[in-house]
């Protein structure tokens, strides 16, 4: 959080600022964070988000293992990333504070309830003596607030319970640090007010909370170190902008691939899994636009619903988390045999098995690409951003139509919930390709094949003459028949195969984010792993005379991009951190062999960009 300058207010700029609400997981924390980021971006800042939930349902309160959290990092530059070192932290107990205070900046504020401090609760966060009370926060700010009493007296006419009156914490803390950086609450209150329109006790209490705060805020004169500041508006395109998620992105994306396809309905079926499940959630509120939603008894029936759908013509969706996509497999084999377009979404999560439900990693590149019995390829992309999940969406949904092959989407924990501006396109400007559904009986049969991009003919069900049977048995090359002959089942998988292949035809060629086309480093990502990286390489380029570093960021992981292997021999050397134990390093040097290096982060969070411009600095 650098200043640059003191405004005619009185108050210090601030070129972009970190910021982290932590409580426990009743305490309204992603509430909190998510109303910051709205006033946010109403006031012009660029930020990028990343939510932090408890792997527990609901944990015991005050416990460690029950910290939710919710960071931004916003500011008038652009931003790329969630923030490394934190400037603000705002804890609401001390589970909160000795979870996360690890993060913060030596003389980085830290804002906590004095209230929650009790004997109890300390126990609980395995302090054996009140950190308030001694110099063990000295390299901090600390401002001590009983946040409780305050929150209390302010709601106070409106007669709420002591518990009810407990769980306006949270706006009054977001009222304050409204205050401090100079935000309005208009949108928040109106939030309230339509949140709580069935109790309007609750809405003017939290009202009251968040005003309270706010004009705490304004007369305190209690120490030096509660001061405003001003963070000043990005300069970004013209345009119309909103805040979206990762989940968002890709359920508007599937919609408007939708549209371009011409296709009348999509079908998505979905169970619920961690973090997954926020994408049946949002898809089930776009009926209007042609969307079924699906909540099977389990995985495996909601993939069969999805490729069912896809088999009478409208476009079939999935998606789920790792532990989900496994019991999916034999679906997507049965999908890869019939040759029909499945949209499938894995936000990947910290595992094996359960794992870390809430955390996000990258361990599921195998599984998307290797992870099914037999030769069975299929197309695998992901998103670079949580905006760029739109883009990819709309991409999975022409591969798939185009190719009729199954498309994995890899997104994972951390894109699903956090975000950023969005530059929301005009219609006109969006991509279009119909489909074609085969009516002409001439000449038919199911695995007739375009002669450019091999894929079988599309057939709705009850199309005059087109009776056919298709299913997970070997099919002849030239009638569509159930076959067993082993030449001609070589020439099926080849087919299949090469359809796959003749995706890297049909998509762009592999770029360079940032840097030249060739030299000493190359650092190659894919995934949610596009800002740290970027932002790495940015800083290695301006440093020590400018390192001779580039970023290189793949999309298509299945095809790679036909240019993708010639790129990266022009490097003396490639650098791939992932969230992994690095795997699409293995798949780049089995594919190129090239000597490309892991640099692999398996904690359930995102990468820092001090880690991965640290592993630069060590190789340059």
């Amino acid at each position: 959080m650098a200043t640059s300058a003191v405004s005619r207010s009185g108050r210090e700029t601030r070129d972009s600022v970190v910021i982290r609400f932590a409580g426990d997981s009743g305490d309204g924390m992603q509430v909190t964070g998510t109303q910051f980021t709205l006033e946010t971006a109403l006031a012009g800042s660029d930020f990028s988000t990343f939510p932090d939930f408890p792997a527990e349902i609901r944990a015991p309160t005050g416990t460690t293992f029950g910290v939710s959290a919710f960071q931004i990092h916003f500011g008038g530059t652009d931003v790329m990333t969630p923030g490394d070192a934190v400037d603000v932290l705002v804890a609401m107990n001390p589970a909160a504070l000795t979870v996360e205070v690890r993060d913060l900046k030596v003389g980085g504020t830290v804002i906590v309830d004095t209230a929650a401090f009790n004997e109890r609760n300390l126990g609980k966060a395995g302090y054996a003596r009140n950190p308030l009370d001694d110099d063990s926060l000295a390299r901090y700010q600390v401002l001590k607030f009983d946040i409780t009493k305050l929150t209390a007296d302010a709601v106070k006419p409106h007669g709420l319970s002591s518990r009810e009156a407990h769980l306006c914490r949270n706006m009054w803390a977001l009222g304050l640090l409204l205050w401090m950086y100079g935000h309005e609450r208009t949108a928040t209150i109106e939030w309230l007010k339509r949140k709580f329109a069935k109790k309007p006790v609750i809405a003017e209490a939290n009202v009251a909370a968040l005003n309270a705060g706010h004009a705490f805020g304004e007369t305190a004169e209690e120490t030096e170190h509660l001061v405003g500041y001003v963070v000043p508006k990005a300069a970004v395109r013209a345009g119309r902008y909103r805040t979206v998620s990762g989940t968002e992105g890709l359920a508007w994306g599937l919609v408007a691939g939708l549209r371009a396809a011409g296709i009348e309905k999509m079908v998505f079926a979905g169970y619920p899994i961690t973090p997954a499940s926020a994408l049946l959630h949002t898809l089930a509120n776009l009926r209007a636009y042609g969307v079924i939603t699906f909540q099977a008894e389990d995985e495996i029936a909601a993939s069969g619903a999805a490729l069912g759908a896809s088999y009478a013509g409208a476009l079939g969706v999935t998606s789920s988390s790792g532990p989900g996509i496994a019991l999916k497999t034999e679906m997507l084999g049965l999908a890869i045999a019939t040759e029909l377009p499945l949209i499938v979404i894995d936000s990947q999560r910290a595992g094996p098995s359960t794992g870390m439900p809430t955390k996000a990693e990258q361990s599921d590149l195998f599984q998307a690409v290797h992870g099914r019995n037999a030769d069975a390829p299929l197309a695998v992309l992901a998103p670079a951003s949580t905006a760029d999940c739109f883009d990819i969406a709309i991409e999975a949904v022409r591969l798939a139509t185009k190719y009729m092959t199954p498309v994995i989407v890899l997104s994972d924990g951390y894109l699903a919930h956090a975000a950023e501006p969005w530059l929301i396109p005009h219609e006109a400007e969006l991509p279009r390709f119909p489909v074609t559904y085969r009516t002409e009986p001439e000449g038919f049969h199911p695995f007739l094949r375009d002669p450019e991009t091999l894929a079988r003919p599309w057939v709705k069900p009850g199309t005059p003459q087109l009776e056919h049977r298709i299913g997970g048995l070997e099919r002849d090359y030239d009638s569509g028949h159930i076959s067993y002959d082993p030449d001609n089942h070589a020439r099926m998988t080849k087919a299949r195969a090469d359809k796959i292949a003749g995706i890297a035809r049909d998509i762009p060629p592999q770029t360079v984010s940032l840097g030249e086309d060739h030299g000493t480093l190359a650092v190659v990502g894919w995934g949610s792993t596009f800002g740290a990286i970027h932002r790495a390489v940015q800083i290695a380029r301006e440093e020590g005379g400018g390192r001779d570093v580039a970023h290189i960021h793949v999309r298509y992981l299945s095809p790679f991009p036909r240019n993708l292997g010639d790129l990266l021999k022009r490097y003396e050397r490639v650098l791939v951190p992932e969230m992994n134990n690095g795997q699409l390093v293995k798949l780049l040097r089995a594919e190129y062999l090239v000597p490309a290096e892991s640099f692999g982060k398996v904690t359930g969070k995102p990468f820092r960009v001090t880690e991965i411009a640290q592993a630069i600095r060590k190789i340059t």
